[in-house]
Formats: structure tokens, sequence, C-alpha cells
């Protein structure tokens, strides 16, 4: 179910919070297509709700899971390269439980370096204090049995809408920014990516919240 947007990004940052009860750690999950915003969106919240103070919250991507390079080539997928069979679903999902749990002092979760386009490991640190965690990637609402696994570890889900000519512009340049030249990034955009963002435009109403451009500050 869609609910209304919140009239201010202060209400978004209300609604975050809310999800954390006393004693429990929550899990929130941003969605949409690539070049939406995502990160941006996430880093934000992350920031205005730790201020100056501990790590209460923790941003932790999807985009670490990302399968290496290599193994995309064994398997015949590199040409597919952020498709959703192009991650490890399974351990995403399962690091997801675990910061669930709440059992361990500090989690080290991977990120990913876009200079090399490959994850890293043991990258993002997510210490006990964090009681939210923020995790975005364009798959989270999608419906088969691999994801559906991600979503159930998840206490809301948000969808990340950007205009999608505005969208299409930033992933050019995005590509561009991490050394593709222009034409071989509008046809990455336009092909891989183009059909990546039609599969996760179709999970849109399956989010809890729709964010608009206004409240992302991107």
């Amino acid at each position: 179910m869609t609910f209304d947007e919140p009239r201010d990004f202060a209400g978004l940052i209300e609604r975050a919070a809310s999800l954390v009860r006393p004693g429990h750690r929550a899990l929130l999950g941003i969605a949409g297509s690539p070049g939406s915003g995502k990160t941006t969106l996430a880093e934000r919240l992350v920031g205005e709700l730790n201020g100056a103070g501990p790590a209460w919250a923790a941003h932790v991507p999807m985009d670490g899971f990302h399968l290496a390079d290599v193994e995309l080539d064994r398997l015949g997928r590199r040409d597919r390269k952020g498709a959703p069979d192009t991650f490890d679903v399974a351990g995403y999902a399962a690091l997801l439980r675990r910061l669930r749990e709440d059992e361990d002092d500090l989690v080290y979760a991977p990120g990913f370096e876009r200079t090399l386009e490959q994850p890293i490991a043991a990258a993002v640190p997510v210490p006990r204090t964090a009681r939210l965690i923020i995790t975005e990637g364009n798959y989270l609402l999608l419906r088969d049995d691999a994801w559906t696994r991600v979503r159930s570890r998840l206490d809301e889900v948000w969808f990340r809408e950007l205009d999608e000519t505005e969208r299409v512009r930033r992933l050019v340049a995005r590509h561009e920014r991490f050394g593709k030249d222009h034409d071989t990034a509008i046809a990455w955009v336009l092909g891989t990516d183009q059909r990546n963002a039609d599969l996760v435009a179709a999970t849109r109403d399956r989010a809890d919240l729709v964010v608009g451009e206004v409240l992302s500050g991107d």
C-alpha cells in the first residue's frame, strides 16, 4: 500500500526514526530505478538522523553484493551487469537478517567501488549504536523467491521516484564520470539500464511510500 508523501523532508526524517522501537533495531529500504537518487536520499537521511551525535543510523547499500566481474564472466552475464541475477541475493538477505538480529557489537558490510565497478569486502562498518539501518537498491520490492527474502527483513520500503528524462540524464553523466565514453554510456543506459529500470518501475505500487524529487535534495 502506498501512503501520502510527507509534506517536507522533516516528515521523512520523522517517519524513518519512528520505525525504531525500544530494544529493537529497524531496517528501512529505499528502492528505485538506476539513477533515481536512492543513494543521495539514504545518505541525507543518515546524515540528518546522526547529526553531531553517535552513529544512530547507518547506510548499507545493496551494491556491495554485485557479483565480481570474474564471476559474471564465468556465468556469461557480464553484459547484463546490474540485472537481478547479477547480485548475491542470498548473501544480502543473510546480512540483513544478521543486522536485524542485532547480536554483534560490530558488523562489516561490503561496499562498492564505482571507479573499479567492483564490490569491496568489509568496507562498511555498522556499530551496535546504529538503531536504524537504511539500505538501498533497485530490487527490494521484486517478487521472486530470492528477493522476497530481502523484503521480509525490512520494516518499510520507500520508492524513490524521479522524472524520467532527468533520471536518464543523470545516469549517463554518472557512467561518463566513472570512465565510459559518451556513446557507450548512452548505449548502456538505454539498453541494460533501461531494461532494469522497467523491471523496477513495475514494483512501485508495492512500496510503503513514494518519495518524489522535491524531498530528496538532489
